[in-house]
């Protein structure tokens, strides 16, 4: 079989059993394409990086397929949106089950987005020639809260107007672009209808394309820079200070 012309035209280089082949592996594969084709031992570690920057990607496709399912039952109109929360609880199979994983995966994201960065920082990984992917992975950030802000208006209840009420009137208070800031957020002189076709437009359209372009020139950075920031190497002194305190027999070991 893995000789065949169907196995060629999609394996299209032979085992990576040589650095050339591990190489060609990695470029031909659109997957595989993601990862830097040489990676530091020590950044591999699930300790030292607790895989926050993969938890949050996966949080993020969770979120779009929980996402797709909620637009086919929710209307961006003041005076229907709270009612098809409610008859999405209630009535639709599954509907209950899916919107509090749509919900429970937004709050676990922007845990998820703050611990990475906390992560980043605290390791130096922001620091040349990875300073660039630092202010793109800043952006992701603050794109992740605006998601989680415009999300919360969207079920329309007293809690999400209030709340969305309190957070837009702190846009006036922007310098220099506080009233423009405000019109574009609200769209009146309260929230209202325009408020809520905006947020549902930013939600759904805006803010994931954002997130999406992003995310890919945040991965390709990775890529480029030889995959994610791991500890320095041991310099000479303390290889040799290893060396020893290192038993005899665990050395022949």
């Amino acid at each position: 079989m893995v000789e065949s012309q169907a196995w060629r035209s999609i394996f299209r280089h032979g085992y990576p059993d040589t650095p050339l082949n591990q190489s060609l592996v990695m470029m031909g594969n659109v997957f595989l394409h993601l990862h830097p084709v040489k990676v530091s031992r020590q950044a591999m570690k699930i300790t030292y990086t607790w895989c926050m920057g993969g938890i949050s990607f996966f949080l993020f496709l969770l979120l779009t397929l929980t996402g797709i399912f909620l637009m086919f039952y929710y209307v961006p109109e003041t005076h229907v949106a709270y009612a098809n929360i409610q008859q999405l609880s209630s009535a639709v199979s599954f509907g209950n089950l899916v919107r509090n994983m749509h919900r429970w995966a937004a709050h676990l994201m922007v845990v998820s987005v703050t611990l990475h960065m906390i992560r980043v920082f605290y390791h130096g990984a922001y620091k040349p020639p990875r300073e660039f992917n630092w202010v793109v992975g800043v952006g992701l950030f603050f794109v992740t809260l605006f998601l989680s802000f415009t999300g919360y208006l969207l079920p329309w209840d007293q809690i999400a107007i209030w709340a969305i009420t309190v957070g837009t009137n702190l846009a006036p208070y922007t310098p220099i672009l506080g009233n423009p800031v405000y019109q574009v957020l609200v769209g009146g002189s309260s929230v209202a209808q325009p408020t809520l076709i905006r947020f549902y437009v930013a939600h759904v359209i805006l803010l994931p394309l954002a997130l999406a372009l992003l995310m890919a020139v945040h991965f390709w950075r990775i890529r480029k820079d030889g995959g994610a920031a791991g500890p320095p190497p041991p310099s000479r002194r303390e290889l040799e200070a290893r060396a020893e305190r290192t038993p005899v027999g665990a050395a022949r070991q």
